[in-house]
């Protein structure tokens, strides 16, 4: 973490005679990112955990795939420990907390921070987590976020689109008036899937560009008990 610290940007921001520090990405986010590297990498690998700052994004690369029964669809949602005596040990340290959450927890922080969300690359013997660096080419590819409805409004209307047809992300985004698909919008879908509000059409291909989303018989009765109208 000091090496990443040193190699990446930082804002100094003056208030008054206090000068805060801003690194360009989130220092929690990162530090989870290594944490997870090292308590789920494959150990039957010589290889090492690897960490690559490029002008465009940071790398974290650890070996070995996804463990046995874990799909990419699982990633945020469900996890199975490689290696729990490794996790438990660390999860009493507090350097990482529940289960599971680790990549939600990553997704969180980056849109909390206000940058572009890590993308995952996942083969069968090596798991990336890259973070586009803001200003780069790579950031300049994901959406923006700046939704043009309320947060807690959100929930909602997404729920009433999609109980009138099934629909992909970016026909969700249109049927909400934005002009593209916002980070506030990927944080509400994430929650609604994980809340069983919402489910995938295709299961098990969650990046799929065929991949739309429909509302679930939990989703109904939400929208039911909802007063509030589009």
């Amino acid at each position: 973490m000091i090496y990443l610290l040193s190699k990446i940007n930082v804002e100094y921001i003056i208030k008054h005679v206090k000068r805060d520090e801003r690194p360009e990405l989130p220092e929690e986010a990162l530090r989870e990112a290594v944490v997870n590297a090292l308590a789920h990498r494959d150990y039957r690998s010589t290889a090492n955990v690897q960490v690559y700052i490029f002008k465009d994004r940071v790398e974290i690369v650890s070996p070995g795939g996804l463990p046995a029964g874990m799909t990419e669809a699982d990633l945020g949602f469900k996890s199975i420990p490689r290696n729990p005596l490794l996790f438990g040990m660390l999860h009493r340290m507090e350097a990482v907390e529940h289960i599971g959450s680790g990549i939600r927890r990553i997704r969180n922080l980056c849109f909390d921070y206000g940058v572009a969300e890590p993308q995952i690359d996942v083969s069968e013997h090596w798991f990336t987590l890259t973070f586009p660096r803001p200003g780069s080419r790579v950031e300049s590819q994901q959406p923006e976020s700046r939704p043009e409805l309320q947060p807690e409004s959100l929930d909602i209307f997404v729920l009433r689109l999609l109980d009138k047809s099934t629909l992909s992300k970016s026909d969700i985004s249109k049927g909400l008036g934005q002009k593209s698909v916002s980070g506030q919008l990927n944080k509400v879908i994430r929650r609604l899937l994980l809340d069983g509000y919402i489910e995938y059409t295709i299961h098990g291909k969650p990046v799929s560009r065929l991949q739309q989303y429909r509302i679930t018989t939990n989703g109904k009765r939400l929208l039911a008990d909802s007063e509030v109208k589009p």
